[in-house]
């Protein structure tokens, strides 16, 4: 895709900001990891499923050594494309894979590590991607954040202004 469509499905993308969050079985969530996230990936995969959320997985599919940007980079042009709804993005840190995510225009990743960050990732910055630190939270700590962040609408009003000022067009 050339540059300026891939800005233009950046802009559309913006501009049809979910205020309201649809229930986990009428979302697709895009999904990558890196071999470091492989292990929370199936986890929570296996409750996004359990609650009727369709699962695109982008990787990677084993423990063995990969490099992140190569699954983060198919699951951010999902999410920008709308073929997916939202994403969910795990590697050691999270912190590569939320890098690597947030350099398409319509993508707005954060990294949680606590509920609260999951919360207002989706209240006041209407996040579309999810980052979590495989290496820095348990299995039980990652299902609550998704919880979260599955659960919580955008609030829009103040916060729709900042949030359209993110993308460099």
């Amino acid at each position: 895709m050339s540059d300026f469509f891939r800005t233009f499905a950046a802009y559309l993308c913006m501009k049809r900001q979910n205020t309201r969050m649809k229930p986990l079985n009428e979302l697709t969530i895009a999904m990558a990891n890196d071999h470091a996230g492989y292990e929370l990936k199936n986890t929570l995969r296996q409750y996004l499923e359990g609650e009727g959320a369709q699962v695109k997985d982008f990787g990677c599919y084993s423990k063995e050594s990969c490099d992140y940007p190569d699954f983060a980079h198919p699951m951010a042009v999902a999410v920008e494309k709308g073929e997916a709804d939202f994403g969910i993005a795990i590697c050691s840190t999270g912190n590569g894979i939320t890098m690597t995510a947030n350099k398409h225009q319509g993508i707005r990743a954060a990294l949680c590590w606590e509920t609260r960050l999951a919360e207002l990732a989706r209240q006041h910055n209407n996040a579309n991607v999810l980052s979590l630190p495989a290496n820095f939270i348990t299995p039980d700590k990652a299902l609550e954040i998704v919880k979260t962040f599955f659960t919580t609408d955008f609030e829009g009003g103040r916060h729709e202004r900042r949030v359209n000022k993110i993308p460099a067009f």
